[in-house]
């Protein structure tokens, strides 16, 4: 319920929701001043569960692109929208004056419940125009103990031509390496299991594991892990409509990817949309 959060402008560069009490849940900034190698984009940091527990990491020292919650594009037609570097066959990861960038364009609507705004995704010192992008997202209370973020978004190829949407394993063939889409880097205490089989990872049909859960296709995945300090136990819940998501998922550097496309490249025409919907629940155990 609105009653129940509170936004919060941070000039003309983030947007804040707070619970109404106070408590911080989300900073999203819009205009990031990230460097361009790490594919400018904007980004949510911190993520806190109600209880005011930190959930994500920024710009982590094993991969300073990592930015929290985001939504990236590890391959686009030739252009890196994930950051670092990009990996090709002949050479391997080399850093390359290829990464794009997310441009906030707008608001459509700004409330304690909603923020959506357009975006352009552009590349190449001229800012040639890929995509359009109508990005909301959508903020709720769910119990006493829980709240969650819908990330949806409607991608329009503007660019004239088609495009290839992909990641490196679809792409250029490196086996595993299919990261990209919405990708949420935690917290480094999550999953420190202490030999507690309780936590981990976990995904609908009863899979356990970063093994099992890695590339295998769910509804749903569970981060469920705990924190330093306080020892509470929390749940991360990601949830992608209307069905089933290969999911990247890494535990030791803890990241998730959901990923889009998984074994082949998407091919987007012109004047093609991308539709992008998940759900992510945080919850103190």
């Amino acid at each position: 319920m609105s009653a129940e959060l509170k936004l919060v402008m941070d000039g003309d560069r983030a947007a804040e929701i707070h619970r109404a009490g106070g408590g911080l849940l989300l900073r999203y900034v819009y205009r990031p001043d990230t460097a361009v190698d790490e594919a400018q984009r904007p980004y949510a940091h911190p993520v806190n569960t109600l209880a005011g527990e930190l959930l994500t990491n920024f710009r982590p020292n094993d991969h300073r692109w990592h930015h929290g919650l985001s939504f990236t594009i590890n391959c686009l037609s030739g252009y890196n929208f994930w950051g670092g570097g990009t990996y090709r066959q002949a050479d391997g990861y080399q850093m390359r004056a290829d990464h794009g960038t997310q441009q906030h364009t707008g608001w459509v609507e700004q409330g304690a419940n909603y923020l959506a705004h357009t975006l352009d995704w552009r590349v190449g010192a001229a800012g040639e125009r890929l995509l359009q992008e109508q990005r909301r997202l959508s903020f709720a209370v769910s119990s006493p103990s829980a709240w969650s973020l819908r990330w949806t978004a409607a991608l329009t190829n503007v660019s004239g031509r088609t495009l290839e949407l992909g990641q490196y394993h679809s792409t250029h063939g490196l086996a595993g390496s299919h990261y990209g889409g919405l990708q949420f880097r935690g917290a480094r205490d999550l999953l420190d299991d202490h030999y507690d089989d309780s936590i981990g990872i976990f995904a609908e049909g009863g899979l356990s594991g970063e093994a099992a859960v890695h590339g295998a296709p769910a509804r749903w995945m569970e981060w469920r892990g705990q924190k330093d300090t306080s020892l509470r136990r929390v749940t991360v819940r990601f949830a992608t409509h209307p069905g089933p998501c290969h999911s990247f998922v890494r535990r030791n550097n803890p990241l998730a990817a959901l990923p889009f496309q998984y074994d082949r490249d998407l091919s987007l025409p012109p004047g093609g949309v991308l539709n992008i919907d998940h759900t992510l629940t945080f919850t103190d155990a």
